[in-house]
Order: structure tokens, then sequence, then C-alpha cells
């Protein structure tokens, strides 16, 4: 039995989930949760990186053309 290969070693499967555009779109609306909790919950950095990844999400949505998810 051989041992399972490296992630960066398998084939690219095509992307059966909506693609590049969803994905940023559903990521952005994860992060914004992730966000509010750690901030809710006094984690400064960790919600102040959350934000970080918000914006770059939530720009990869604007340049796509795509809307991102509306703010809670």
């Amino acid at each position: 039995m051989s041992a399972p290969s490296d992630r960066n070693d398998r084939p690219a499967k095509p992307a059966r989930d909506g693609g590049r555009d969803e994905a940023a779109s559903h990521i952005a609306e994860a992060v914004r949760d992730l966000a509010q909790l750690a901030r809710r919950h006094k984690h400064d950095t960790l919600g102040f990186l959350l934000d970080m990844a918000l914006m770059e999400a939530e720009e990869i949505v604007r340049l796509r053309g795509k809307p991102a998810s509306p703010k809670s």
C-alpha cells in the first residue's frame, strides 16, 4: 500500500463548487463572521488579521464584478 500523496502532488480537480468567484464571496462571508466573533471575545489581533483577509476577499469579488454577501 502506498502512502497518501502530498497535496501538491495531486492532479488538479475541476471546480465543482461554483468556481473562484463564488469561493471568494463565500470566504468573505465566513471571514466577516469570524472577525466579528474574534472582536466580540477581545481577540483584537486576530480580529484585525481576519479584517485584512476580509478586505482581500471583498477586493477579489469587487474586481470580478460579483457582489459579496451583504454586511451584517
